[in-house]
């Protein structure tokens, strides 16, 4: 850990040195690239990439427990990222998109559940005099 910190100082020392002017306020920024919460919003578009990539993926293979986590989650931090210091604007897309894949998922999901079940309910013929 010693090893990564050091790595990490050295590397802010280095750019410390070389960001030019005008993006000094961004460099410096509580929300800046110095700090996690400009690089976790980064690497959390990957839940993202992976929702989209199972909007192909047959309805019956979704988790719904998975599905409602992802919209919970994303509902919860969206809203959060919105009230801490420093609001974090990235931090809110990301959010706002997992849980909007959830969301999306879980619909399919449901009705998938919903339509299967409609099937197996045995249905009355209807006689006509």
């Amino acid at each position: 850990m010693i090893l990564l910190s050091s790595l990490y100082r050295t590397l802010v020392a280095i750019g410390d040195r070389h960001v030019p002017t005008k993006f000094l306020s961004l460099w410096h920024h509580p929300a800046g690239p110095k700090t996690i919460h400009f690089w976790a919003p980064g690497a959390k578009w990957a839940l993202v990439i992976a929702g989209i990539g199972d909007l192909s993926r047959p309805a019956e293979k979704l988790s719904i427990s998975q599905s409602s986590a992802l919209a919970a989650t994303g509902t919860i931090w969206s809203r959060y990222s919105l009230v801490i210091t420093p609001r974090n604007l990235s931090l809110f897309t990301v959010n706002l998109f997992v849980g909007l894949t959830g969301f999306i998922q879980l619909g399919r999901a449901l009705l998938y559940k919903h339509n299967k079940k409609q099937a197996l309910v045995p249905t009355k013929e209807v006689s006509t005099p």
